[in-house]
């Protein structure tokens, strides 16, 4: 007969009240507003510290007199806490100004690009949760074995490597000698026209090819993602195999786990059902920050595949010197981070009552 051990974590979730978790999430939404003044504060600053947008964007392109013309109407030639407090109060309504180059609203980019980065993000996120987890289950297990040894270095070798030497070497395999997938891009043409004519689009490509029911379109849309994701995806994944592998192993030292083990449940089981949750907390909260490094990846990943997201458009704005643009995007990014960390706090504190005190 199999004794079933009890999870200490379970155990005081049962127990915990409901209050301390509103309590918990009303905090870390409220500590949102003074993370996002911040930030945007510091990125408005920054981007000044190079001098007015028009003259960095347009100097040597206008004579003299249309540079000030061009840096008076834009109001750029007021002081600097007067341009700031009007940056934050557009800011807040969603207006994040109108690029030099090409003079389209920053809002517009956002949202027209911010959903394909949003894509590549989720996919490279599944990309990391698949190979990190598993694996990290299997490194703990095989402990100090070769196998073990093997998984540690294929971490160390996938957090080190730069993203866009693995993106590069995954081309050349599997686009250029391999032919199988396809070099870069998000779609193929005939993708691309046909999520130009869907109605009411969610911007993420997958999801209207689905809405629509073109089988042909996912699949192509698929094949495009693969080496995109992997590339970014690989990153974080090996973060999570080693931060699977050490809680997994940590816990497993505990005496519940012991006491478990002292009455015959086996060790695979003790690994995947018992060792695993408890391990998650550290694994959930670390998501956030991996999520940001997956954002500042998809600069290098989107550029190098082609995959025209914010990342793909902050490289072009930056070549271009439109600070206008990149503050805007920098902003948004910034915020994205933020609410995501906001989320990661509010799942790991649902699953470990003890986060919330």
């Amino acid at each position: 007969m199999t004794t079933v051990v009890a999870d200490p974590v379970v155990q005081s979730a049962a127990k915990a009240p409901s209050g301390g978790l509103w309590r918990y999430i009303l905090i870390r939404l409220v500590l949102i507003i003074p993370t996002v003044f911040i930030l945007v504060t510091m990125v408005f600053f920054l981007m000044r510290l190079t001098g007015d947008p028009i003259t960095a964007a347009l100097g040597g392109r206008l004579t003299p007199d249309a540079l000030q013309e061009r840096i008076h109407q834009a109001g750029y030639d007021r002081p600097v806490i007067v341009q700031y407090l009007e940056y934050l109060g557009n800011v807040f309504r969603g207006d994040f100004g109108t690029t030099i180059t090409d003079g389209r609203p920053v809002i517009e980019i956002l949202l027209q690009y911010g959903s394909a980065t949003l894509e590549l993000v989720i996919y490279a996120v599944i990309v990391a949760l698949v190979v990190g987890i598993p694996l990290g289950l299997i490194a703990a297990y095989r402990r100090d074995k070769w196998q073990d040894a093997v998984l540690r270095i294929m971490a160390i070798l996938a957090y080190a490597t730069p993203i866009f030497f693995v993106g590069l070497l995954l081309k050349l395999i599997f686009a250029v000698w391999l032919d199988v997938l396809p070099v870069a891009g998000r779609a193929s043409t005939d993708t691309e026209l046909l999520m130009s004519g869907v109605q009411n689009p969610t911007g993420i490509y997958l999801i209207d090819a689905l809405r629509v029911g073109n089988l042909g379109a996912v699949g192509d849309l698929i094949q495009h993602a693969i080496l995109p994701a992997v590339a970014l995806g690989l990153l974080t994944g090996g973060v999570f195999l080693r931060l699977v592998r050490t809680n997994v192993i940590g816990t497993l030292g505990q005496q519940y786990v012991t006491s478990g083990r002292s009455r015959g449940v086996s060790e695979s089981r003790l690994v995947t059902k018992h060792a695993f949750r408890p391990a998650l907390i550290p694994i959930i909260t670390v998501m956030g920050m991996q999520i940001a490094m997956l954002l500042a990846g998809a600069v290098l990943t989107e550029t190098t595949f082609e995959w025209k997201g914010l990342g793909f458009m902050l490289a072009a704005y930056l070549k271009a010197r439109d600070f206008v643009a990149v503050q805007g995007i920098v902003v948004m990014i910034a915020v994205i981070v933020a609410v995501t960390n906001f989320l990661v706090d509010v799942v790991a504190a649902m699953i470990d009552p003890r986060v919330r005190y």
